[in-house]
């Protein structure tokens, strides 16, 4: 393609003889949102990686500007152009929003970092993603995920690409930062920007992409223009079979009075200003939804079910056992046995560089351990059940972490708390991020895990989840439930009315 702004010809990389590219043509166009799809593990990290500079390739050639280009490094990738957004966030969390976005070339003055120019260059560059009430000298540690991810955005933009990489770049955004990013987005287009996105939410590939490219198992598979395949289509040509039913079936709806004492009873439960007294319930054998905009006490109220927050007010009831979990210790103790699936599963849910092996073992230790001692037997069987039950697709259980696709660290987390066999499971946001195989699969296992008698709370920020999946779904607004929505009730009409916290009738 001699319009091609990047191009590849016969790209191939294979990591330990196993594939993660071979033979790859691929090209975009200037002036073009380019969606790459396709299951974690199909080779779309690879093929970034090596665009922007962190990766060489075994063979085959690299095209950019018609011209034929080799980046030894990140930096020299940025240089030419080529400015990527990994989904893992580069940000340093102990510097300033304003020394992350300047970390590679702060301007200077007299030869020393000019910090004054470096603070007015943050702000200019946080208002054109609208995020204006980020102070550039506050701490990143100190912002929430969705700031942090614009902060990302604003670093990015601040390089001047040609060729702008976004891994995921909204999966951890609220509902205005997105639109911010699709407004971005269409400015670049307009100035000549070429825009690799690649994400799982169909729904933004349709809203913002031109030209779609599927890879699988390493190989490019199609590229097509917007509209030329079904969603069907597309999914299939992802996963390489006919798709299945998206969600299982859900039981029959069970009257109140015979479901008997909830497993989990909450009530008046506060803290600070982001819960104001909630009521819930959850009984064994339920799902139940957590939805609402973004932001409105879902995670909080997840986190004090798990102890990690401190001067919570209320009452909570486990298993007829009153009291508020003291720490995530005590809430995994075999006298609770609540697990939480974290939002952030490179923060908040796994220990990157270390072995699989451990990061499966790090919540049961006591289930394996004989007296003060590891049973190396326990620990095998566990290790070796956790992958099996979660399919977990790794080389080693040694191999770091880190080296897992999305999908297969995110199976690690669950399987990690599936080890406490619990009774409680509380699940923020697990498929972000995450192919749609992979989405499948954790829906399935929801289902399995609530037909075995688990209680399972699960805050998604996508509506199809909540009513593909729960049995209800109770809607916070201002750290209140406003609203419960049950079978035939749980519509993307009445959740969208009840996040709003508006009373209209829906058909």
């Amino acid at each position: 393609m001699t319009d091609a702004i990047v191009e590849y010809r016969g790209i191939s990389k294979f990591f330990a003889g196993i594939r993660a590219l071979e033979n790859v043509d691929f090209a975009c166009k200037p002036g073009s949102v380019h969606a790459i799809l396709g299951e974690n593990g199909a080779g779309k990290s690879t093929l970034i990686k090596i665009m922007s500079g962190v990766l060489r390739p075994d063979s085959g050639e690299m095209r950019l500007e018609g011209k034929s280009v080799a980046f030894a490094t990140p930096q020299a990738a940025n240089e030419a152009g080529i400015v990527c957004m990994f989904q893992e966030l580069s940000l340093v969390p102990d510097l300033s929003v304003a020394d992350n976005i300047s970390i590679s070339s702060p301007p200077r003055r007299f030869g020393l970092i000019d910090r004054r120019a470096q603070v007015r260059r943050a702000e200019e560059l946080l208002a054109r993603v609208r995020c204006e009430d980020v102070d550039p000298n506050a701490m990143v540690r100190e912002l929430s995920l969705s700031r942090r991810q614009m902060v990302e955005i604003a670093k990015a933009l601040g390089k001047s690409p040609k060729v702008l990489i976004l891994d995921e770049a909204t999966s951890a955004l609220t509902t205005r930062d997105v639109q911010t990013v699709y407004d971005l987005l269409a400015e670049l287009k307009n100035r000549g920007v070429a825009s690799l996105f690649i994400s799982h939410r169909m729904h933004e590939v349709e809203a913002l992409c031109d030209t779609l490219s599927v890879f699988r198992n390493g190989q490019h598979i199609e590229t097509f223009a917007k509209g030329a395949k079904s969603e069907r289509e597309i999914v299939q040509l992802m996963i390489g079979r006919d798709v299945e039913a998206q969600f299982p079936p859900k039981p029959k709806p069970v009257a109140p009075e015979d479901l008997g004492d909830p497993l989990l009873k909450v009530r008046g439960l506060s803290w600070q200003n982001r819960l104001n007294g909630i009521d819930l319930t959850v009984h064994r054998g339920e799902i139940v939804g957590l939805g609402g905009l973004d932001g409105q006490g879902q995670k909080e109220l997840l986190l004090a079910l798990f102890g990690v927050l401190r001067d919570v007010e209320g009452e909570v009831v486990i298993g007829g056992r009153k009291g508020i979990p003291s720490s995530p210790a005590a809430a995994k103790t075999a006298a609770t046995k609540v697990a939480l699936v974290p939002e952030d599963r490179k923060t908040e849910g796994l220990m990157l560089g270390m072995p699989i092996a451990d990061n499966l073992l790090a919540s049961s230790f006591q289930r394996i351990s004989r007296g003060p001692f590891i049973d190396p037997a326990l620990s095998r069987k566990a290790i070796e059940d956790g992958i099996s039950r979660l399919q977990i697709k790794a080389g080693s259980a040694s191999d770091p972490v880190m080296t897992l696709s999305g999908g297969n660290q995110q199976k690690v987390v669950i399987a990690k708390w599936l080890m406490i066999d619990p009774d409680i499971v509380l699940l923020n946001d697990p498929t972000r991020g995450i192919d749609v195989g992979t989405k499948q699969e954790i829906y399935r296992l929801m289902r399995d895990l609530a037909n075995q008698g688990k209680a399972i709370l699960f805050y998604s920020s996508d509506y199809a989840e909540l009513i593909g999946c729960c049995d209800r779904v109770s809607v916070l607004y201002s750290g209140r439930i406003v609203a419960e929505k049950q079978g035939e009730d749980i519509t993307e009409e009445s959740l969208v009315a009840a996040s709003l916290n508006i009373d209209v009738e829906v058909a």
